[in-house]
């Protein structure tokens, strides 16, 4: 394990930005996202949760496929070039990594998606323990631990330092190129890092939603999740908003469009949202075309259907991001204590 004092992390952006593009949470207009490093970036480590989280890196919310270009009576198709450059994830919390795993399901699976695969390919993590959750978190229900963040290398920041702990390949060799930044952590270091992994697990002992019961909740409960009547009633506030899908770090869903710039087409890809009315809608009409199917949907996919094709992982990781976030307050967990009072197994 190493460290480096919080004043000297500059110098660390600077030196990894030299050979690999660094984005980092960064904040602008009071909102914090993750952002390309700049030297006049105002880098923001404090703030738990970006706004979104750093799925983007991986997954763009929009990016072009290939572009089509007409000569006379020549066409030409040209695709976009895959990612060659390396590039480093910087802050992102267990949480948001779990959800990296999430989408490595859906796009490293046959058909392998050739443009996520260049961006893991060449991506390296560094996730960032959370010092202190907030009550809307609830990632250790899906199995994450927030204190020890597994990827490619892991950090704390404790008071004025940064400990740093590489994990992987891919964290060794990260390592290796900022070490002259670095120093050697001692047994005191050890200690501190331990306590403070203590002290983050007891405030999520804490947490409002940390016992939250999946009871019922796997991929043998279609028919019954299905058919049941809890959802006439809960879907109602629904908006049809898209924010819960947008904010997800593991929603997958995109559209594919095509776009004249008056010298071609573009074909580009952009996220879209199971909550929309035009979602999957084609000239034959659309499958789900009432606002309670494409709620009911949405949650069906994260706790029953996802978990039924990926040998029990649920797309859900508990970042809580839906529940700050929804104006209606019809997130995940309000779902799943609906069934549970529907039951009247849970209080």
């Amino acid at each position: 394990m190493y460290k480096i004092k919080k004043e000297n992390l500059k110098a660390l952006f600077q030196m990894i930005s030299e050979k690999q593009d660094l984005i980092l949470p960064v904040k602008k207009a009071e909102q914090t996202n993750f952002a390309l490093w700049t030297e006049d970036a105002d880098v923001d480590l404090t703030t738990l949760k970006t706004v979104k989280s750093g799925k983007d890196a991986f997954f763009p919310q929009s990016e072009t496929l290939y572009t089509c270009v007409r000569d006379g009576k020549k066409l030409s198709v040209e695709p976009e070039a895959l990612r060659e450059h390396p590039f480093v994830v910087f802050g992102m919390k267990a949480c948001d990594v779990k959800g990296v795993e999430v989408l490595d399901k859906v796009f490293l699976s046959d058909p392998v998606d050739t443009f996520y695969a260049a961006r893991r390919e060449h991506g390296t993590i560094v996730a960032m323990a959370c010092h202190e959750p907030e009550e809307s978190c609830f990632c250790k229900v899906f199995g994450t631990d927030a204190a020890d963040p597994v990827a490619d290398v892991a950090v704390w920041m404790i008071g004025e330092e940064l400990f740093w702990k590489a994990v992987t390949e891919k964290g060794n060799a990260l390592t290796e190129s900022v070490k002259e930044l670095l120093q050697d952590a001692d047994a005191a270091d050890e200690e501190a890092v331990s306590k403070e992994k203590e002290a983050i697990r007891t405030i999520i002992e804490k947490l409002p939603y940390t016992h939250l019961s999946l009871e019922g909740w796997d991929g043998n409960a279609t028919e019954e999740k299905f058919n049941s009547p809890v959802w006439n009633e809960l879907y109602k506030p629904c908006l049809a908003c898209g924010t819960c899908t947008f904010v997800c770090p593991t929603c997958q869903c995109y559209d594919i469009k095509d776009y004249d710039t008056g010298h071609g087409v573009k074909r580009y890809r952009c996220w879209d949202s199971c909550m929309y009315s035009d979602f999957t809608l084609m000239a034959g009409g659309n499958n789900r075309t009432t606002q309670l199917q494409r709620f009911r949907q949405r949650f069906m996919h994260k706790l029953v259907y996802f978990p039924a094709n990926n040998d029990g992982m649920y797309s859900c990781v508990g970042c809580g991001r839906c529940v700050e976030k929804c104006p209606e307050a019809l997130n995940i967990v309000k779902v799943i204590k609906a069934f549970e009072k529907q039951g009247g197994e849970k209080a």
